[in-house]
């Protein structure tokens, strides 16, 4: 594995924006839908956004095994580092003529989110953590290379609000203990987005929390929880612990991010502080 520099971040956030280039041209063209053994959609986009980050991983980090939702994961995961991705997460909304789409990529080392990528091909964002510490979110064309972004701006998630908390949650997968939480918290409005793009307006001090307490793919969360964390705020377990990344069925029972590490604990959820 590499060591992470700016170099790295930005051949990775190349990748991403060549995938957003593609997911676009196949929305422009036929996304030919059909479901996969799940129940769950795949189209022409997913495959291109994820054929393209697939050719480029191998060039960007030979040797480094890659787990994707498309592709799937290699039979053998040793060694300390691999890559998460989602090459279209939000296939959904993509479908019903939504922008609620994103890519996530992430990079887990030791079982902990390192770094994240993310991009929202119709807004021409991508957010990601920074080499030296931090997050950034830039404003790049999809399929222009990192330093072409007109603005690259560094963010940070806002502290807990006296009044106007926003909570942000799943338009398609809000399950009942995750309302069952947001009727805890007093004074919090719900805003209903789709796909990760949730995660980073809670980095960038859009949402204050993220509640997810079903069942989610690690690909789905990795690249968030990154950029999160290194913007300043914490995504835990919903009993509090860290999210661990690797092996088993790549899914876990749900999480909760939140912009202002010290909310949960004056607001009555000492257990769902991060845990060393």
């Amino acid at each position: 594995m590499r060591e992470v520099t700016p170099a790295l971040i930005d051949e990775l956030t190349g990748l991403v924006s060549r995938a957003a280039a593609a997911i676009l041209a196949a929305r422009a063209g036929a996304l030919a839908p059909r479901s996969k053994t799940d129940g769950s959609p795949v189209t022409a986009a997913d495959e291109a956004a994820e054929a393209v980050i697939l050719d480029g991983l191998e060039r960007v980090l030979p040797g480094v095994p890659v787990v994707s939702e498309e592709a799937g994961a290699p039979p053998d995961l040793t060694g300390d580092a691999f890559v998460l991705v989602d090459p279209l997460d939000g296939t959904r909304e993509l479908l019903a003529g939504s922008d609620e789409f994103c890519i996530n990529l992430a990079v887990v080392r030791d079982g902990r989110a390192q770094i994240g990528i993310m991009s929202s091909p119709t807004a021409g964002l991508v957010w990601r953590t920074a080499a030296g510490g931090g997050a950034e979110r830039l404003r790049l064309v999809p399929g222009a290379p990192a330093g072409t972004a007109a603005e690259c701006r560094r963010i940070a998630p806002r502290p807990w609000p006296a009044t106007g908390a926003l909570a942000a949650v799943s338009r398609s997968h809000l399950d009942a203990q995750t309302k069952a939480f947001l009727a805890k918290l007093s004074r919090v409005t719900p805003v209903a987005t789709g796909s990760a793009l949730k995660l980073c307006r809670v980095a960038q001090g859009e949402a204050d929390v993220y509640p997810r307490l079903s069942p989610v793919n690690q690909w789905d969360v990795a690249a968030g929880d990154a950029i999160v964390t290194a913007a300043g705020g914490i995504v835990t377990t919903p009993a509090g612990a860290p999210l661990a990344y690797g092996a088993g069925t790549f899914l876990m029972p749900g999480f909760i991010a939140w912009g202002d590490p010290a909310a949960p604990e004056w607001l009555g959820f000492p257990n769902l502080r991060a845990k060393a």
